[in-house]
């Protein structure tokens, strides 16, 4: 028997969390079954179950992916001379997670999804770790680029590294519970928004 290659694997893996995303953002997470899930990604219960036993697994997989990615763009974006600012890199980053890779393309649906998934914390110790994990990793991520700043002389040492990364993971947050909550916020409102608060000076010292 042929051997099925890495390719193939990786392809069918990608085909069940794309389907599993739509199912969870257009339903809900608790009122998708796993008889959605396979309608939905087209495959049998042994093809999927051979990949991930339930919603459970299915969901810290989609909440893990999201995270390495956005991971990446900031690693991406900290090796960069000068970096790109804090509006121009959140800016990209939501774009793309939000709009460029959304399953079924519809924005607040996955915005949606994605506030089930941080609620669903406080019930799934798993999540809940998965999401910890991604988060400690995000504030290093952006404590890195915080420190590229600085270096590049775009940004004061007065304030620790960290609470300027909690900052902006916050604005990140609140952006996607607006686009889940009312939907059509445009990815421009927070990069003029950011741009706009970057602009600031104290009279006093102009």
């Amino acid at each position: 028997m042929a051997r099925v290659s890495q390719e193939h694997l990786d392809a069918r893996r990608r085909q069940i969390l794309d389907g599993a995303a739509r199912c969870f953002a257009r339903n809900g997470f608790h009122a998708t079954s796993m008889q959605d899930i396979l309608r939905e990604a087209g495959l049998s219960a042994g093809a999927v179950y051979r990949y991930f036993r339930s919603k459970e697994e299915l969901i810290e997989a989609i909440a893990g992916e999201a995270f390495g990615e956005i991971r990446a763009a900031f690693d991406d974006a900290a090796r960069l001379d000068p970096p790109p600012t804090p509006d121009v890199l959140l800016g990209r980053v939501l774009r793309h997670m939000l709009i460029e890779k959304v399953p079924g393309g519809d924005g607040q649906a996955f915005a949606r999804l994605l506030l089930q998934v941080w609620s669903e914390t406080l019930r799934n110790e798993h999540l809940a770790a998965t999401l910890a994990d991604g988060y400690a990793g995000l504030r290093l991520a952006w404590a890195t680029l915080v420190d590229a700043y600085r270096a590049a002389g775009l940004m004061d040492a007065d304030v620790p590294a960290d609470h300027v990364a909690r900052t902006l993971i916050a604005t990140a947050q609140g952006f996607i519970a607006q686009q889940a909550l009312f939907g059509d916020v445009r990815v421009e409102a927070i990069e003029d928004g950011l741009r706009a608060l970057m602009s600031m000076h104290d009279p006093e010292f102009s």
